[in-house]
């Protein structure tokens, strides 16, 4: 952000200190620093610190060790990057100047109805960074539990289409799919943008990281090839190919959404109205036209009875056409985890064996993806209703499919295999009997207490589902972790969820 320096300022020297915080801009400064005394600074103020015509907005934490003089200052690591900063670089700082936005902010916390200005307010303000996380947060609780109604969802929507970079594509029809999450090992996206550009379809798929998952897409390609692609990347691998597997913060589609995914991941909550502005910010940003939504219903799914799974579908297709979109939403089964793998390398195994049509293949994952490459296809325009699964099951049995998949990771720059991690530990059923229940909430926190995300080969493989005959001593699923520490803390976990595994 351009600021006039006109103003008095406080000069003090840069120190690298080498402590990250995520998303959050954190200064810090010495307790006896003249600095802190003069302006009145305590810990947590917020101040903007300014190097050369750039500045940011950041938290005070007060230093009472020598780590730093009285004449110096720190800058988490993030905060340093935004400001490009080295050693010894001079920084000034002064008071933050109010936060308008702020005022709306504290107007939905009551409750109250916003329009699409104060959303574009509050949006402009998260992207250049002068919210903390506590504004963030106490932004995502005001919006959740249905406290949004579908006109204040459609502004947020157009809000952050707004608030970042938006692609442009020459073909008139540009193709992209969603699945709303809460199932583990759904992996269906690249197996789809594999099967509709190799159709010739336009698919240029931006997605997110894991919120509250063991895995997003974004986290899953990463194992396999790069995904920190910049807009004018994406814009020529998707040249290239018709498609590309990228996570869309990099790229600066909709970067607000980034910002608060971060925070609903420590929150663990990712309420409606947020989710919805979150997946159609970006697929309005990246160009797309045809959007399939993929809603998985199960009683420990994210979407748990119909009369929900209805609402948000109605608020999807409405919102999408709001903001430009054509959006078809599909309700699917939501009952137990999809595939085998459930964590980055171990979903990446199972999509590359669906796409190199194995036997051992999960059956489950490649019909979830054929059903939903298929409806993308109709949805299209471009392939005869009632005719898309069929076709996309040509497109993946013919090896069409793993070829384009092929060419795109290569064209991102790489295509390298998976890997699983050193330490795993066999969990196997306690009785004999029918599986009958499967708890895909609990299920996906075991796989996050091994270290998935964060560790890419960590997870669980799954090898019982729902209907299965179980016998005593049957493997129901491996843990794998890339420390016995982390390993064992997950195990901890499962001894103290006997019920996990409903076998009757």
């Amino acid at each position: 952000m351009k600021i006039n320096t006109t103003q008095h300022l406080s000069h003090l020297k840069y120190k690298y200190l080498g402590i990250h915080t995520q998303n959050e801009n954190v200064v810090y400064m010495h307790k006896d620093c003249h600095v802190c005394s003069s302006e009145g600074f305590e810990a947590l103020t917020r101040i903007r610190v300014f190097y050369k015509s750039q500045s940011i907005v950041a938290s005070l934490n007060v230093i009472n060790s020598s780590i730093l003089s009285i004449d110096e200052i720190g800058l988490s690591d993030e905060a340093a990057k935004k400001l490009n900063v080295l050693e010894n670089d001079t920084l000034r700082v002064r008071h933050l100047e109010p936060i308008e936005s702020l005022s709306h902010l504290r107007a939905k916390i009551y409750n109250q109805k916003l329009n699409y200005d104060a959303y574009s307010n509050i949006i402009s303000s998260i992207s250049m960074g002068d919210y903390s996380n506590v504004h963030l947060s106490a932004f995502i609780t005001a919006c959740a539990g249905d406290r949004m109604d579908i006109h204040e969802i459609a502004d947020l929507t157009k809000a952050m289409i707004a608030s970042g970079k938006q692609l442009k594509w020459k073909q008139e029809i540009i193709v992209d799919k969603h699945c709303i999450g809460g199932l583990p090992g759904n992996r269906t996206t690249p197996i789809v943008v594999a099967i509709v550009a190799a159709h010739g379809l336009t698919m240029p798929k931006t997605s997110s990281r894991a919120i509250t998952s063991p895995a997003g897409t974004a986290d899953t390609m990463e194992v396999i090839t790069n995904v920190n692609l910049s807009s004018a990347e994406i814009q020529q691998v998707v040249l290239q190919e018709g498609g590309c597997f990228v996570w869309g913060g990099t790229a600066q589609l909709s970067p607000a959404d980034d910002v608060l995914i971060k925070i609903e991941k420590a929150l663990d909550l990712d309420s409606e109205g947020q989710l919805i502005a979150s997946v159609l910010s970006k697929k309005a940003a990246a160009g797309s036209t045809h959007v399939v939504i993929d809603i998985p219903l199960g009683p420990t799914a994210k979407v748990r009875n119909i009369e929900m799974a209805e609402k948000l579908k109605n608020y999807m297709e409405t919102v999408g056409h709001a903001v430009g979109l054509k959006v078809k939403v599909v309700i699917t089964d939501g009952n137990q985890p999809v595939g085998e793998g459930i964590g980055p390398a171990l979903e990446a195994f199972d999509i590359l064996s669906v796409l190199e049509n194995k036997t051992s293949a999960p059956h489950d994952l490649k019909n979830r993806a054929l059903f939903l490459a298929g409806e993308l296809l109709e949805l299209s325009g471009e392939v005869e209703s009632g005719k898309g699964t069929e076709i996309a099951k040509q497109l993946l049995e013919s090896g069409k499919a793993m070829e384009k998949f092929t060419a795109i990771c290569k064209a991102q720059g790489k295509f390298v295999q998976p890997e699983l991690a050193l330490y795993k530990h066999e969990i196997k059923a306690e009785k004999s009997g029918t599986l009958k229940a499967i708890d895909n909430r609990r299920l996906a926190k075991l796989a996050k207490l091994s270290g998935a995300p964060q560790s890419p080969s960590a997870g669980i493989l799954l090898k019982a589902h729902l209907g299965d005959q179980i016998q005593e001593e049957e493997l129901l699923l491996t843990v794998y972790a890339e420390s016995n520490g982390e390993l064992n803390y997950a195990l901890n976990y499962y001894q103290s969820q006997k019920d996990m595994f409903s076998i009757g």
